[in-house]
C-alpha cells in the first residue's frame, strides 16, 4: 500500500526573518537575518554600559581626514580710550591662539570565531554572551585612554604661548604624602575642596565638572558621609543609587563616578599590599582577583605598541596618580569609526563552518585645555609631564 502523505501544512512564523517579504522555502540568509542584529545589540549594550569617559569628555566625529583640530582662544585685555585716538583693536594682539590636533589610532578591534556546532550543542545564548564580553573589551580600552589623556593635560602648561600672556595650565593636587593616602576619605574631601578653587581661580566653567575615583575610594567616601568634615558631601539619592557610583554624589559641585579604568598607583583597578613600603598601598588582596586588576604595560606602554598614534604615557608614569578631576573641555576623543559590528556569512561561514563576530572601533584621545584638568596623587613628588608627541615618552 503507497504510504499517504498529509497535505495539512502550518503558516511558519521564523523569529530570525525580516517581516518583508520572503521566498519559499526561505534561504538560509532570509531566515537568521535578524539573529546577527541580537550580536550587534548586545556588543553595543556591553560597550554602552561600561564606558563612561565618553560622554564625559568632547567627542568629534572624524571624516575625510586623519585627524581634527581644535582652537584655543586666549584671553584679551581691557583698556581705556584716549580721547581722538581711532580704536583700531589691542596693542598687544590679543586675544593669543594656538590649535590642538588630535590623531586617530589605527583600527581597535576585539573579535571570536564561533564554531556552528558548538553552537548547536551549546545550552545558553553563546553569541550573545561573546558580544557582551566584546563590548567590555572595547568600552575599557576607550575609557583607559581617554582617562590617561587627562592625566597627561593636568601636567601640561597651556599650548598658548604669545609673548606677554600667560594662560592657566593643569593643576596637581596632593592628597597625601604615602600611597594608603589616596584611600582616606577626609584627605580627598580636602583634596576635592582644593581642586574646585583651583578650576575657579583658572577661570574653568562650574557646568560639567566630574571626579573619577576607584571603586574603593568612592566607597570610603560614602561609608563615611556624616562623620566629621564629610558631612559636605552632597548626595543627590541614598541606599543602592548612592552606592552605584553613577555620579549622584558631589563634592564642592563635582559629581563623582566610579571606574576601573583610571590609572591608579601605576596600576588599573586596585593597588593591593600591606607590607609596608613605598610602593604598598595598604591594600589587602582578597585573592583570584585575576588580570583585570593590575599593570596594563602590554597594551598602553607608547613606544612599544603599533597602532598608537597620541601619547598616551609609560605605565610609570602613573605610579602616583590615584583619581582625576575635570571638566568637559579638558580631553577630547575622535572618532573616525564608532562602535561597529561585523559578521562573516556566506560562503566564509561554509568554508570555516562557523563565523567571526568583530566588534571594531577607531578612535583618538588627547588633552585639550589643560588648566580643566586636575590630577589627585598620593606620594611625596607629583607625576612629572610626558612628552605631547608620539613617542616621547616619560
Amino acid at each position: 500500500m503507497a504510504q499517504q502523505t498529509s497535505t495539512l501544512t502550518t503558516n511558519l512564523t521564523s523569529p530570525g526573518a525580516l517581516n518583508s517579504a520572503v521566498s519559499s522555502p526561505r534561504t538560509a540568509a532570509e531566515a537568521r537575518a535578524l539573529y546577527l542584529k541580537l550580536f550587534s545589540g548586545e556588543m553595543f549594550k556591553g560597550f554602552q554600559n561600561n564606558t563612561i569617559a565618553r560622554d564625559l569628555v568632547m567627542k568629534r566625529t572624524l571624516k575625510n581626514g586623519k585627524s581634527i583640530q581644535f582652537i584655543y582662544t586666549g584671553r584679551t585685555t581691557a583698556e581705556y580710550h584716549t580721547p581722538g585716538n581711532a580704536i583700531l583693536g589691542n596693542d598687544d594682539g590679543a586675544p593669543p591662539v594656538a590649535e590642538k590636533t588630535i590623531t586617530c589610532d589605527d583600527l581597535l578591534i576585539s573579535s571570536a570565531f564561533v564554531y556552528e556546532l558548538d553552537e548547536v550543542l551549546s545550552h545558553y545564548d553563546l553569541r550573545s554572551e561573546i558580544s557582551r564580553k566584546i563590548g567590555y573589551a572595547l568600552a575599557e580600552k576607550y575609557d583607559r585612554l581617554i582617562f590617561r589623556a587627562v592625566a597627561k593635560g593636568a601636567r601640561q602648561a597651556s599650548p598658548v604661548a604669545k609673548t606677554g600672556f600667560v594662560e592657566p595650565g593643569g593643576t596637581q593636587i596632593q592628597v597625601g604624602t604615602t600611597l594608603p593616602d589616596a584611600y582616606n576619605a577626609d584627605k580627598l574631601v580636602q583634596a576635592f575642596y582644593n581642586a574646585a578653587a583651583a578650576l575657579d581661580e583658572k577661570g574653568v566653567s562650574s557646568d560639567g565638572r566630574v571626579a573619577v575615583l576607584n571603586p574603593r575610594q568612592y566607597y570610603s567616601l560614602i561609608q563615611n558621609v556624616g562623620l566629621s568634615n564629610l558631612t559636605l558631601i552632597n548626595r543627590d539619592a541614598t541606599g543602592t543609587a548612592l552606592q552605584s557610583g553613577q555620579g549622584v554624589a558631589e563634592i564642592a559641585g563635582i559629581r563623582i563616578y566610579k571606574s576601573m579604568n583610571i590609572p591608579f598607583l601605576g596600576n588599573y583597578g586596585t593597588k593591593y599590599g600591606t607590607t609596608g613600603g613605598t610602593t604598598d598601598a595598604g591594600v589587602a588582596d582578597p585573592g583570584n582577583t585575576g588580570s583585570f586588576v593590575g599593570s596594563d604595560t602590554a597594551l598602553e606602554d607608547g613606544g612599544s605598541v603599533t597602532g598608537m598614534n597620541n601619547n598616551y604615557g609609560e605605565q610609570n608614569a602613573f605610579d602616583g596618580t590615584c583619581g582625576l578631576i575635570f571638566q568637559k573641555e579638558a580631553a577630547g576623543v575622535v572618532e573616525a569609526i564608532g562602535p561597529q559590528v561585523q559578521v562573516t556569512s556566506g560562503d566564509v561561514s561554509v568554508i570555516y563552518q562557523g563565523d567571526v563576530m568583530l566588534g571594531r572601533l577607531a578612535m583618538g584621545a588627547d588633552f585639550l585645555n589643560p588648566a580643566c584638568a586636575v590630577e589627585l596623587y598620593a606620594g611625596s613628588s607629583a607625576p612629572s609631564a610626558f612628552g605631547t608627541t608620539y613617542p616621547a615618552n616619560a
